[in-house]
């Protein structure tokens, strides 16, 4: 019996062609991409209308493809996401935290050139997609470059070659065989029902990445002045700061007014951690160590914790669950 998969094709380089105005959307040619792969699963489509540049895909873009997610989850045994390579990683590790329990497949592709491209990346990312599609690991994946990547800890780290993406935390899941298959990936354990959670497409949430220099009089702008309500702190190495008392001040002010502040490493392999004297006056501040978090978790971390008004217990308790922070 086929499986039935549900195909949200939102945008992106992979369904593109040339024109003499440049590169255009063709729908009909990822339909077509697709038919190689239509022994054993049978494909139902939705298009966005019109086609998003992932560049310019918004919160509320995402909210409503999770419901697309949420009213189809029972008719079907998987979810392909075709979408654009800039946004996907921030795309997919939304998906990852806010599908509870999931017990099926999502798995996002894009391309780095056209399908129609001499030597494209598109036909190995679609091959990788449908082989996890085959095999059913019930969570949210990346397929890109004959491999499978969790979604959480993922990013987008190249637009010059096919290895567009990485998760350097947490590596490979399943990497694709001459044959066209991808080994067995370990199976997330759920308990309770599937839901998803609600995203306020209104959320704001602004990264802040420090620079030698930086003003703290410019940071405590950004936080009394607009309407952030929290705060991506990517600071250096160990998530380190400058020992500078109006840093500190700015962000205890913000944290108690409501606002949430979590720190990250800068370095894609780094991991925040009170090591050195200035991550402490960060923590007793109030600043919630993100420990292995990469910005696309930690975006998609606090849109979450904004939408469904999480306290910095519960952010943290998450950051536990996802093995991007020691338990204490």
């Amino acid at each position: 019996m086929n499986k039935k998969i549900f195909v949200l094709y939102t945008g992106g380089t992979i369904g593109m062609k040339h024109s003499p105005q440049g590169l255009t959307p063709d729908t009909a040619l990822v339909h077509q991409a697709l038919q190689p792969f239509s022994d054993g699963l049978e494909f139902d489509w939705h298009v966005c209308n019109p086609l998003i540049d992932s560049s310019a895909v918004t919160l509320a873009d995402q909210q409503n493809w999770l419901d697309l997610i949420g009213r189809n989850i029972a008719c079907y045994d998987g979810f392909l996401i075709l979408h654009g390579t800039d946004t996907l990683a921030y795309t997919a590790n939304l998906f990852a935290l806010a599908c509870r329990n999931l017990d099926k497949p999502i798995v996002l592709t894009g391309s780095q050139w056209p399908y129609t491209a001499d030597n494209s990346d598109a036909p190995l990312n679609l091959a990788t997609a449908v082989a996890a599609l085959q095999l059913g690991v019930p969570q949210v994946t990346i397929a890109f470059n004959g491999k499978l990547y969790p979604a959480v800890g993922s990013s987008k780290v190249s637009t010059q070659t096919a290895a567009g993406f990485d998760n350097p935390h947490f590596g490979v899941l399943a990497e694709l065989s001459p044959e066209g298959r991808l080994s067995a990936a370990p199976t997330p354990q759920t308990n309770g029902g599937f839901h998803i959670l609600t995203i306020n497409p209104q959320a704001k949430i602004f990264a802040y990445p420090l620079i030698p220099g930086f003003s703290a009089a410019h940071l405590a702008h950004i936080l009394n002045h607009t309407p952030t309500q929290a705060l991506i702190l990517q600071s250096y190495g160990h998530g380190n700061a400058p020992a500078d008392s109006a840093v500190i001040e700015a962000l205890g002010n913000f944290i108690r007014q409501g606002g949430r502040v979590l720190n990250i490493s800068q370095v894609p392999q780094g991991c925040a951690a009170a090591v050195y004297a200035q991550g402490n006056a960060l923590r007793h501040a109030g600043v919630i160590t993100g420990g292995k978090c990469n910005l696309e978790t930690a975006t998609a971390l606090l849109t979450l914790a904004v939408s469904n008004d999480w306290d910095n217990h519960t952010i943290c308790q998450i950051l536990q669950q996802l093995g991007l922070v020691e338990a204490v």
